[in-house]
């Protein structure tokens, strides 16, 4: 196989999945490509660390791969709800409510740095070094955001 077509074949393969992303998660499709890599790297981290410290389950790995899943229905929940909210205000009251979807970008952004303190906890937990900027910013973002959505 020549170079050219190990290129053609990679833009191919490439473009139809960025393609397939945007048409099913709209032109914001790498935040939810994003998310999933995290939910990945983030099960991947907690079994390492299972692992290393001999405290490895399938059962737990199990209840592991479920929250990630029920994380996916959170943010599928947010997004529908403001949705469904929007289209109300718009046909029915009159009214724009279209900031509404900031709902399920605030949801997402929430889970996201969820799955990233995880990530970065486990791999402490591992005696990784890990940058204490990550830690320390990862902790006020967290602490930011939950005091937004109380309310605070």
């Amino acid at each position: 196989m020549n170079a050219t077509k190990v290129v053609d074949s990679y833009n191919l393969i490439v473009g139809g999945a960025i393609t397939i992303m945007t048409a099913i998660f709209g032109p914001h499709w790498y935040v939810f490509a994003a998310f999933l890599v995290l939910n990945v790297l983030d099960f991947l981290t907690g079994w390492y660390k299972a692992r290393k410290m001999k405290t490895e389950s399938s059962s737990v790995g199990l209840v592991g791969i479920l929250k990630k899943v029920m994380y996916w229905v959170v943010i599928i929940v947010a997004f529908l709800m403001s949705y469904v909210f929007m289209l109300m205000g718009k046909n029915i009251l009159h009214i724009d409510l279209n900031f509404l979807t900031l709902l399920g970008w605030f949801t997402t952004a929430c889970l996201l740095i969820n799955e990233i303190r995880s990530i970065i906890e486990n791999l402490v937990e591992c005696d990784v070094k890990v940058p204490s900027i990550l830690i320390k910013g990862l902790a006020v973002t967290e602490k930011l955001l939950n005091k937004e959505s109380e309310g605070e």
